[in-house]
């Protein structure tokens, strides 16, 4: 071992003066401010403000990923790695005056915590936006360089703390998984007649929806399709009991909706009652159930209207206490699961899906109360049910993606009350990523669940709206249940 850290350091030696010998250039000033401007992470805190608020949602996840990596590559640098390993920095006068930083840090030089930093944010961006993360690479290169260029730092120094960097950025994988932007695969493929003007279609349309340019889609729709009967919601209607009327009085061949999950949802459960293509246009803030079937372009829908083409795709649904049933295309919970539902959903445009998961856990733990019912038969306590139409990824963290939605099948999610400490443990097991290990976690696929409550009805959340309370409910997979308009890809089931 002290055989090879002499080679080491004379290495280090032989290259920091290599380095020194480089001829004075502009880039001497150019290296050096940019060395100081990533003190105390201030370079990747800036740059990750300007994909927050003008990138898309790729780069804002990116943002606070690597934001989370550099913080912990950080702490992990200058916390533990100087401490543990001391070691001395460069002479002053290893490199030239012009090079040299006015006040030189006096820490350890083992690793190079500015070298962390970059590599975290980098590889961070990388695992969200590869594309983005390009961009910002030469830099963070360029920055872990420059603590050689002005003497700060060995070379080893540098190579060790990006090592350490990039594998913290990594290991987010664990805890925060990446999630997959592709669209899910869907279930067989129909044919109808085309419908290029929109002749024939009841459009629903959403104007309070959560999106910024929600007027402008609107407008495209209107131009696009202005054969299209038009269903514009208010407060005050009806919208199952409107749309139910215009399919028996009118001509109706399909049904269109342009809004959230939740509209999504209750023109979806019309489509699965009348046996109508549904067109989905996503005009909502988050648009789950579009980007999911993978139209959350427009163009795509109406490449498929223009084809007449459709794709089945499973739904749910729930019977409850007085034999009412409700359809749903993404999710259905219990127990604490609508409040967490609501509290991320608030929180993940602004800081990402498992930073607002994660906060929302928290909250929604520190304040629930057990929920005491019968599952299948089992009596059982739990703090909260999730309940997924379709498979969803990853199944021993919060779930982040549905990869198919053709398999028949729920995905099941509870968290248990009945074991000792469990709050505790489930707070720990979500944030090391140790969830799948943890007997306070109960994850399983089936074709439907039975529910029955002990106490007084429970609110029920489906795909993201809290409107139904009670005490029995039957929940079931409907394989293949709605036809929507999309073109097939590669990947769909034949």
């Amino acid at each position: 071992m002290r055989k090879r850290l002499r080679r080491i350091n004379a290495m280090d030696r032989r290259l920091v003066r290599r380095t020194a010998r480089l001829r004075p250039t502009p880039a001497d000033h150019v290296l050096r401010s940019l060395s100081m401007s990533a003190n105390h992470s201030r370079l990747w805190m800036a740059i990750a403000a300007v994909l927050f608020v003008a990138g898309g949602r790729a780069q804002r996840r990116g943002a606070v990923r690597g934001l989370a990596a550099v913080g912990l590559a950080s702490g992990l640098a200058n916390g533990v790695g100087k401490p543990l390993f001391p070691r001395r920095r460069p002479p002053v006068e290893a490199v030239p005056l012009l090079r040299r930083v006015v006040k030189p840090p006096v820490s350890s030089s083992f690793p190079s915590g500015h070298a962390a930093s970059a590599a975290a944010f980098a590889t961070a961006v990388a695992l969200e936006a590869p594309g983005t993360a390009a961009v910002i690479a030469p830099l963070a290169v360029a920055v872990a360089y420059s603590r050689v260029h002005i003497g700060v730092h060995w070379p080893s120094d540098v190579v060790a703390g990006a090592a350490l960097g990039s594998g913290v950025a990594l290991a987010t994988r664990r805890w925060w998984a990446v999630r997959d932007d592709e669209p899910a695969t869907l279930g067989p493929t129909k044919r109808t007649e085309p419908l290029p003007d929109g002749r024939g279609m009841l459009l629903v349309v959403n104007p309070s929806s959560g999106t910024d340019d929600g007027g402008e889609l609107a407008t495209l729709l209107h131009n696009r399709l202005p054969a299209a009967r038009i269903l514009e919601l208010d407060g005050d209607i009806d919208l199952a009991a409107e749309i139910d009327t215009r399919v028996r009085r009118d001509d109706i061949a399909a049904l269109g909706v342009l809004g959230g999950d939740g509209t999504v949802s209750t023109v979806a459960e019309a489509a699965v009652r009348h046996n109508l293509p549904l067109a989905v246009f996503a005009g909502g803030t988050l648009n789950h159930f579009a980007r999911d079937i993978g139209v959350e372009n427009p163009a795509t829908t109406f490449a498929a209207l223009d084809a007449g083409q459709l794709m089945l795709v499973d739904t749910a649904r729930v019977r409850l206490d007085d034999d009412e049933e409700r359809t749903f295309v993404n999710t259905a919970s219990l127990g604490g699961y609508p409040d967490f539902v609501r509290l991320r959903e608030r929180w993940e445009r602004r800081v990402g899906k498992w930073p607002a998961a994660g906060f929302a856990m928290l909250c929604v733990l520190f304040r629930a109360e057990p929920l005491h019912c019968t599952l299948d038969g089992k009596r059982s306590a739990l703090w909260m049910l999730f309940l997924g139409n379709g498979a969803y990824h990853p199944t021993d963290q919060i779930p982040m993606s549905r990869p198919q939605l053709h398999d028949g099948t729920l995905d099941v999610r509870y968290l248990r009350a009945d074991l000792r400490f469990s709050r505790a443990r489930l707070i720990f097991a979500t944030f090391t990523g140790t969830l799948n290990r943890s007997d306070t976690y109960v994850h399983r696929r089936v074709g439907q669940l039975g529910v029955q409550v002990d106490d007084a009805p429970v609110s029920l959340a489906t795909d993201g709206e809290v409107n139904h309370t009670a005490k029995r409910l039957e929940f079931a997979s409907q394989p293949a249940a709605l036809a929507v308009f999309r073109e097939p890809l590669p990947d769909d089931a034949e």
